[in-house]
């Protein structure tokens, strides 16, 4: 990682998140044409579909907000059409989806509408070659090659054109993991209540076993794996609607660690075990309006987790209990200008989480921006993050005639310009003396360059600040909010 200090006055961070905390808080489809009457009705008089060659119609359907035989206004059928377009590409079943709309003279008024897709490609047996780090830019600061995990995985989308999704999943070198999972969405007619199962193991020639410092410390052996996990898991979902989800997870944990582990820190696991053994309840609820959820740009989303670890069978001591929620709003300011903000947290009513079990800020997507190198561990934290968006490279086709496929030889791209101020806060009454980072407030702020492409393939480019003068160039392969 390309780093470098810069002193700054506390002023101009002052400015800064003053100007953004003041700002407000993609794909075209077809609409067809007639007059401009509000009050025209029409009736639905059929559903068409073309380019769905693997995916069934009823799929399809689940997504579209009316049928055939309903009656809307003029300004309620483009809307809804519009609505059941981006339903559909939120799926990822596809790379295009362009809807139109017939309208059929006389009295009443009639319209048949269509849909057309080109579909993504399902079946990816993709080679893994991927970095045992927490983030690619904590490996590049590293630059050790020989912490590198390979292997292959293959994932099946789409399976039987029902939106069934088959993973196997096997990887070798700095971290093995082998694990086999299945998705069926929908089981009933009504396409409401879907079911999953997983199962795999893992295990390390490294593990992080404390942080001080708010950087992780590891433990390495080249001749054993000083951790192990075995992993088996069976959940049910719930979608009564196109845009709320539930999920009820239970799951079988069987974590053994290494007896140098439990010497380093005595405080990894649950009573200092070699082994924890236990159950997981997991709830997960969202409610997802976002128009394009690879990268949206307007709408918003707010999920909640609640995850309960021992549930009293076998647990080994194993006790603990976290909330988690989230919740990001998009919207256009005018023209180009966007505004993206998001606000997630975390508490746990039990304070005695071992090391294995504690988590804050600095894993997954839950970091302050200008902290990508640190773990901020905690029994709680919050964070806040604001985006002010440009659209420097509006949505754009590009058909690319030497590759025969049309799954892969039409493809979109856009470019965005950010700038950007996050703000965060991790409550620890354990290790305040190796977290010194905890129990205060976090701000990081920058400027960066987002690219957005097909396969919901996101690349960010960004140069951030944190508050102890730091700064410097981070690579992500996810939307920041």
């Amino acid at each position: 990682m390309f780093k470098m200090t810069l002193k700054l006055k506390i002023s101009c961070t002052s400015i800064l998140y003053i100007l953004l905390s003041l700002a407000p808080s993609v794909l075209l489809g077809q609409e067809g044409a007639t007059g401009d009457n509000k009050d025209t009705l029409v009736i639905i008089h059929s559903l068409s579909f073309s380019g769905n060659n693997i995916t069934r119609e009823r799929i399809i359907q689940r997504e579209i907000v009316f049928h055939a035989g309903d009656t809307l206004t003029l300004p309620e059928l483009r809307e809804q059409t519009e609505q059941s377009r981006k339903n559909l590409v939120n799926t990822s079943l596809f790379n295009f989806v362009t809807s139109d709309i017939s309208f059929i003279e006389g009295e009443p008024l009639t319209a048949d509408v269509s849909f057309t897709f080109i579909e993504r490609w399902y079946i990816w047996p993709v080679p893994i070659f991927e970095f045992a780090d927490r983030n690619f830019n904590e490996w590049l600061k590293k630059k050790d090659w020989n912490r590198l995990n390979y292997g292959m995985f293959l994932t099946w989308n789409n399976f039987r054109g029902r939106r069934e999704k088959v993973v196997v999943y096997t990887r070798f070198g700095y971290d093995e993991n082998y694990n086999i999972s299945y998705q069926i969405p929908y089981i009933n007619k009504k396409q409401t209540l879907g079911i999953g199962f997983a199962g795999g193991f893992s295990q390390n020639h490294e593990i992080a076993y404390n942080s001080e410092d708010n950087k992780e410390v590891y433990f390495k052996s080249e001749e054993y794996r000083p951790q192990r996990k075995y992993f088996g898991y069976t959940e049910l979902y719930y979608r009564k609607n196109i845009h709320n989800f539930h999920r009820v997870n239970l799951g079988y944990s069987d974590l053994r660690v290494a007896d140098s582990v439990l010497i380093l820190n005595p405080d990894f696991s649950y009573g200092n075990l070699n082994r924890n053994q236990y159950f997981t309840l997991y709830y997960h609820f969202r409610t997802d309006y976002r128009d394009f959820k690879q990268y949206p740009l307007n709408g918003y989303y707010v999920d909640f987790d609640v995850v309960k670890n021992g549930i009293g069978v076998f647990d080994d001591g194993v006790n603990d209990l976290y909330i988690k929620t989230g919740l990001r709003k998009y919207n256009q300011i005018s023209g180009r200008f966007y505004w993206a903000s998001g606000l997630s947290g975390k508490i746990s009513p039990f304070w005695s989480q071992p090391y294995y079990f504690l988590q804050g800020l600095g894993y997954g997507r839950d970091y302050v921006r200008g902290y990508e190198y640190y773990v901020i561990d905690g029994q709680h934290f919050a964070v806040l993050k604001n985006n002010l968006k440009f659209e420097l490279i509006k949505m754009r086709e590009m058909t690319f005639p030497f590759i025969s496929t049309e799954k892969f030889n039409k493809l979109f791209y856009a470019f965005y310009m950010n700038v950007y101020a996050d703000l965060g806060y991790v409550v620890d009454n354990r290790n305040i003396s190796t977290n010194p980072l905890a129990n205060d407030i976090l701000t990081g702020y920058g400027v960066g360059l987002d690219f957005v492409t097909y396969y919901d393939f996101v690349l960010r480019l960004e140069y951030s600040f944190n508050k102890m003068g730091e700064s410097g160039f981070f690579i992500s392969f996810m939307p920041s909010i």
